[in-house]
């Protein structure tokens, strides 16, 4: 009897534990099923601290069941409009987005207002945006895909002519020192930043601005090769160190820009103009502009490589360095010179970036720094003029591959497809040379 009610007692405890683990379990298999999406709107969203939200309403009245969805940054949702005319879309991080209205579901004979249905949104201080969005009688007109596609060739050209300014400063540097400069990036938004300083945050005028961005720009080259590049190289360096060393400085300078303009987008002065319509093709006097600046510059950084003495001089250090050091050019100052010359292309190229975007962020330049790579490789590794066709040959790959079904964020992938295609039929580059390995 003893033995027997001490093993019973010792028992105890472990049914105590069996029975509360039992209840535990049987509390969340029988928790409402609606206590698991708690954090979601009726229409499946996920409640977050970002949203958009407006009214559709038109002659004064509500119109519900309209479509309306968010996209960008890789995220894309959809509400539609409740009995009231109102709607909410709910976003993940506070950046700029595109809203689109289906204008299928509006009533027969009504259209949004405006170009299009599809507009850029973005968050000013607050986390929340209302949306305002105006409705009117009338027939959306469409494009045909010829028109569409000449549209997009003129904004290929565009955004390759601007790119190739900061690309053919970046093919000068790699030619001369070998280096792939990774904070080549920082200095197209420094020419930006600078742009903005002086004009939206100080109000003075915007050729002052610009003016100051281009000298900043040579003034940031000529502070980063004899402050940190050029004691590297005397030290011996190998192209791997330097090349860590560019991705380190690259964090450096965007995390400085990001403190001296915070986080927000800023508008450059007279940002987003009223569009000239040439037939099918819609451009505005900045973009024309920027195109007959972009074209300017190019021209007078082929005549510097093909008639000046310190052009041929970088040219000569570009194919054989030690050769040219050896026949009397003076290395330094030419890669000094080429430093300079990269900061002012790549500050010019950051202006016309922030009208192109259009906006001016703390790391704009990071989204152009695989496009330059691209561009660079593309025309063949340390020619200034393939890299220049290297990127038209990426601009327009990337503003007209949205026509052909690419969504819009997978846009930018697309310059990747056409470097590896052209690649694998000339390994180096465009403009490039065949060079034995091994």
């Amino acid at each position: 009897m003893g033995p027997t009610s001490t093993a019973v007692r010792r028992a105890r405890p472990w049914l105590v534990a069996l029975l509360g683990v039992l209840i535990a379990l049987s509390a969340l298999v029988l928790q409402p099923p609606a206590s698991a999406h708690a954090d979601e709107t009726d229409d499946g969203q996920e409640i977050t601290d970002y949203y958009f939200a407006g009214v559709i309403t038109f002659d004064d009245e509500p119109i519900p069941d309209v479509a309306v969805q968010i996209e960008g940054n890789g995220f894309q949702a959809e509400t539609e409009t409740d009995a009231e005319g109102k709607w909410r879309l709910y976003v993940p991080e506070k950046e700029a987005y595109t809203l689109t209205v289906d204008e299928d579901t509006l009533p027969d004979g009504v259209i949004v207002e405006g170009e299009s249905a599809s507009q850029e949104v973005e968050f000013a201080l607050t986390n929340t945006k209302i949306v305002n969005l105006f409705l009117g009688e009338g027939v959306r007109e469409t494009t045909s895909f010829i028109d569409q596609l000449l549209s997009r060739i003129v904004g290929g050209l565009n955004f390759g002519l601007l790119l190739g300014l900061a690309s053919m400063g970046a093919a000068l540097i790699y030619g001369t020192t070998r280096l792939s400069n990774f904070a080549h990036g920082e200095m197209v938004t420094w020419g930006a930043v600078v742009a903005l300083l002086f004009t939206t945050f100080w109000h003075l005028p915007l050729w002052l601005g610009i003016i100051a961005a281009v000298i900043g720009g040579g003034l940031l080259g000529l502070a980063l090769d004899a402050g940190l590049w050029r004691p590297l190289r005397r030290r011996g360096l190998g192209i791997v160190q330097l090349m860590i060393v560019s991705i380190g400085l690259s964090l450096a300078l965007r995390y400085v820009l990001q403190y001296m303009i915070g986080g927000s987008t800023f508008q450059l002065q007279g940002a987003s103009p009223t569009p000239i319509e040439f037939g099918p093709i819609s451009l505005s006097y900045i973009d024309l502009i920027g195109m007959g600046t972009s074209l300017v510059v190019i021209l007078a950084v082929a005549f510097f490589l093909t008639r000046t003495r310190v052009g041929k001089a970088t040219r000569a250090i570009s194919d054989n360095p030690q050769l040219a050091a050896a026949s009397g050019i003076d290395v330094d100052k030419v890669v000094r010179i080429v430093w300079v010359l990269a900061g002012v292309l790549a500050a010019i190229s950051g202006v016309l970036w922030a009208y192109f975007r259009p906006g001016v962020k703390w790391d704009m330049g990071m989204q152009m720094l695989l496009l330059i790579f691209c561009a660079i490789t593309l025309g063949g590794l340390g020619s200034a003029i393939g890299a220049l066709i290297g990127s038209i040959i990426v601009g327009l790959a990337v503003e007209v591959s949205t026509l052909l079904g690419v969504p819009s964020d997978l846009k930018y992938a697309t310059a990747l497809v056409a470097l590896i295609v052209i690649l694998l039929v000339r390994p180096q580059g465009l403009l490039g040379r065949r060079e034995r390995l091994g």
